[in-house]
């Protein structure tokens, strides 16, 4: 049976499901027990679990971090939630250099089974520090595998696969489109969820609006932007197909070059960094592997500036919908 939920409760029904098959499975970070998450990841799992299996940390990320990495190669699967991805430089060592790289270093002989989940995302004035998505620092790195749901079906399903895989995850969901009462998401974020456990397999992309002109390639809240342009564009007679990446590590380069291919055009919808990160990536997969384009490809990224507290300067930086739309028009 399938209802309706916003992401948030999508992500800890999943966690709750997985924990009550494996004991093995413990969460920790910062608020996650009786406040249930700052976005609400972790709602309802102290009551379900209790502390010793849902534990509230001090404001130590690089212990808490350290600690994950301890539990994993002791054949525990710890779930660690770091509040902001914007705050995970003082646990950077832990992750890039001990989690990315234990299973490689030891020969495959130590697991790294840990889901590490943060909020990304800006819109609504939380300033340069807690408003990143820095997604592509940690898809640079070998050993780390990267997903971003965008609506609560792919939330749940990305968070079982996660919690099932040997490897470490690192699950990033954006604050815009968790449907928590105090920060706007757009309807299209909370769709029908199972209430059985399923997976969506890591690694896969999905083409959320097919498309003959164009292709929009987004993740998370630019998904939504990109769908919401496609709709305006087919009004002037443009066809626009519309990516959802869903992972960045491993990238599903076969649905983006099919698409590429069919469309010739190719435009990137990124809530991160312009420079060295996912825009430039998928041109140069795209590149690399022979695609002839009608035109030159187009990144719609946040420019490389911090992120401005002022809600009207936020508003021109980010990626939205008017900004794709124009894109697209410029290259046809």
């Amino acid at each position: 049976m399938a209802r309706k939920l916003p992401m948030y409760k999508a992500i800890s029904e999943a966690i709750a499901q997985e924990m009550e098959k494996d004991e093995n499975i413990f969460v920790m970070g910062e608020d996650i027990g009786a406040y249930g998450g700052i976005f609400g990841a972790t709602s309802g799992l102290l009551e379900k679990f209790g502390p010793e299996r849902v534990r509230d940390t001090p404001i130590s990320e690089s212990a808490f971090i350290g600690a994950a990495l301890g539990a994993a190669s002791k054949g525990m699967r710890p779930i660690v939630e770091l509040m902001f991805v914007d705050f995970f430089g003082v646990a950077m060592d832990q992750i890039y250099n001990h989690i990315a790289k234990a299973h490689y270093m030891s020969g495959g002989q130590v697991k790294m089974p840990i889901v590490i989940t943060t909020a990304m995302g800006g819109g609504y004035s939380d300033a340069a520090q807690h408003s990143q998505c820095l997604y592509g620092l940690f898809a640079h790195v070998p050993g780390l595998k990267i997903v971003i749901p965008s609506n609560s079906y792919d939330a749940k399903g990305l968070m079982i696969s996660a919690i099932r895989d040997d490897n470490p995850v690192m699950y990033f969901f954006h604050k815009g489109l968790m449907g928590l009462g105090w920060m706007p998401s757009p309807p299209e974020a909370a769709v029908e969820v199972p209430e059985e456990p399923y997976t969506v397999p890591i690694g896969e992309a999905k083409v959320v609006r097919e498309g003959s002109d164009v292709t929009i390639v987004g993740v998370a809240k630019t998904v939504h932007e990109g769908i919401w342009a496609a709709e305006e564009l087919e009004k002037e007679g443009i066809s626009a197909e519309v990516i959802d990446l869903r992972s960045l590590v491993p990238l599903d380069k076969k649905t983006l070059l099919e698409s590429v291919k069919k469309t010739g055009r190719l435009v990137i919808a990124d809530e991160d960094y312009r420079s060295y990160g996912m825009s430039g990536e998928i041109i140069a997969t795209v590149v690399e592997n022979g695609i002839s384009l009608e035109a030159p490809p187009v990144r719609v990224a946040y420019p490389d500036v911090p992120v401005p507290y002022s809600r009207v300067l936020e508003k021109y930086v980010l990626p939205d919908k008017e900004k794709i739309i124009n894109a697209v028009k410029n290259i046809m």
